[in-house]
């Protein structure tokens, strides 16, 4: 059976303004790199294996797009800090960092010696500063970089110093985004930046054909532990079944995100199967700038009539968890609660005192997008939860990349959106504000709050990871006091691998081939 995540410990919190390089955080960094896959058999030396990934390039590796996600999965490329859903920051090509008592705007990190790019050019001070640059620098950057005024400069051959237009307590967690990977100057002599021999993990790319595979091989110059495997091939398969049918012919060693009545199939020692709860929540947003849904009540109402376990046990077949509130068990802050059971009752007295009632139904649009499987099946069954506490929902199935300028101009009514609240940052700040305060970039539920701004607003400048998460688990509260949107359920994300070890699920999906994976006889 598929092992699910266990809530993590306290956090041992460390001084925000040092993180200095030990021993037992460079053992830490290693020890990721093996995970906790099984093992059926000894360790073939030098093996290749096959990957059949769900997710592939749309933007020839663009470092500055969703592809640098592949890259880092693929350990192709690293960036100057390492992090986890726990909120930590932890050395990776930088062994520590300080922020600047003299100007807190200004951050210095110190880089990890002897390490080389693939193609043999070295990684100083100046390498990193030309990669941040030039991030910082294109039409779009990168969601973790953008808008804070980024700059970087060498401090000497093995530093890299880095300033924002204000002090930013959450910089190196920012750092430790896919898109912030550091390439070779080299790079950046194409458009996009080359990724083949520019990275410096511990594969690096020999042959891309096109969306559909790539080729690695093994970086014998790479500075941490030596790669296990020789060599690697990914395939980019959309189609989960046919990752499911890769994997059960023997054509792949590991698929990604098989269904939950495929992925149950493979048992056996021979098989790591691991699913964990990801930081990702499919939400029913409410648009609070217009009626109907600027009257607290029918919010209140629409929450009452979703049945979230019904949704996440039954309609997705316990392949999510249920949302109580906007994080989840991915999380040390997330909320543990029970889901409240839903209440038809509640829902139609809440929406009679709000004027509605069979003489005067409420008739409301449910907009969604079919990129993601699970989307258009959790709108069929909240409108059918909807009818039966009085709400006609028309469903409206659309390109969400189309749709999305309307939804941030307010037109529209309720909108089923799947969000990852770590996706660019692993701290749950840049969600709050982006998506809740009053002038955030992406509020569409259009909620504005004095209260909940004041809340979230020592955000700005506490750098304790604890603190943070405190704010955190607060502002999920309101959130729900206010009735702001519906949390429906939280993904969860898996995998399956035919003897290897060394494999485990990143619930963030920044690794996947570490030193430490094998293929085992």
């Amino acid at each position: 059976m598929p092992a699910v995540a266990r809530r993590r410990p306290p956090l041992r919190v460390r001084s925000p303004l040092r993180i200095a390089a030990t021993l037992a955080a460079a053992a830490a960094v290693l020890a990721a790199c093996g995970g906790p896959g099984g093992m059926a058999g000894e360790i073939v030396p030098d093996a290749r294996i096959t990957l059949a990934m769900a997710f592939g390039p749309s933007a020839g590796y663009a470092i500055d797009t969703d592809d640098a996600f592949v890259l880092s999965q693929l350990g192709v490329t690293e960036s100057l800090v390492a992090s986890g859903s726990d909120g930590e920051a932890r050395p990776a090509l930088a062994t520590g960092w300080e922020q600047q008592q003299d100007d807190p705007r200004s951050w210095r990190f110190e880089l990890r010696s002897g390490v080389t790019f693939q193609n043999g050019e070295p990684l100083t001070g100046e390498a990193a500063a030309t990669a941040l640059n030039w991030l910082a620098g294109v039409e779009a950057p990168p969601r973790a970089l953008r808008g804070i005024g980024l700059a970087a400069t060498a401090d000497g051959p093995g530093a890299v110093r880095i300033t924002t237009t204000a002090p930013d307590p959450i910089l190196p967690l920012r750092l430790s985004s896919a898109n912030a990977a550091i390439l070779a100057p080299s790079a950046f002599g194409a458009t996009p930046p080359s990724v083949q021999g520019t990275g410096t993990g511990p594969m690096t790319i020999t042959r891309i054909d096109g969306t559909q595979t790539v080729t690695l091989e093994r970086n014998d110059s790479y500075w941490g532990e030596r790669p296990q495997l020789a060599g690697v091939t990914a395939e980019f398969v959309p189609d989960p079944s046919a990752r499911a049918l890769a994997l059960r012919a023997g054509d792949v060693d590991i698929a990604q995100e098989l269904p939950e009545s495929a992925a149950l199939e493979f048992t056996g020692d021979e098989y790591t199967n691991e699913t964990v709860a990801a930081p990702r929540t499919a939400s029913l947003l409410l648009n609070q700038s217009r009626a109907p849904f600027d009257d607290i009540r029918v919010r209140q109402g629409v929450t009452a009539a979703v049945d979230r376990t019904a949704l996440g046990e039954q309609a997705l077949a316990g392949s999510a968890v249920p949302a109580s509130e906007l994080f989840g068990p991915a999380v040390a802050w997330g909320s543990q609660d029970p889901v409240p059971p839903a209440d038809p009752a509640l829902a139609r007295r809440l929406l009679t005192e709000a004027g509605f009632g069979p003489d005067n139904p409420l008739r409301v649009e449910l907009g969604t997008y079919g990129t993601r499987a699970e989307l258009p099946i959790l709108a069929t069954a909240v409108q059918e939860m909807l009818r039966a506490a009085g709400i006609e929902a028309t469903i409206r199935v659309g390109d969400h990349d189309a749709r999305e300028p309307a939804l941030l101009d307010g037109d529209y009514d309720m909108y089923l959106l799947s969000r990852s609240y770590l996706l660019d940052v692993p701290d749950a700040g840049a969600t709050l504000i982006s998506d809740y305060s009053c002038d955030g970039s992406y509020n569409i539920n259009r909620y504005c709050s004095p209260q909940f701004d004041a809340l979230i607003a020592p955000l700005a400048t506490e750098t304790d990871p604890r603190a943070r998460q405190e704010i955190f688990a607060r502002a999920a509260e309101q959130l729900n006091a206010d009735a702001v949107g519906v949390p429906l359920v939280h993904t969860r994300a898996g995998g399956v691998g035919h003897r290897v070890t060394g494999y485990a699920v990143d619930p963030l999906a920044k690794t996947l081939v570490v030193p430490g994976l094998a293929k085992t006889g």
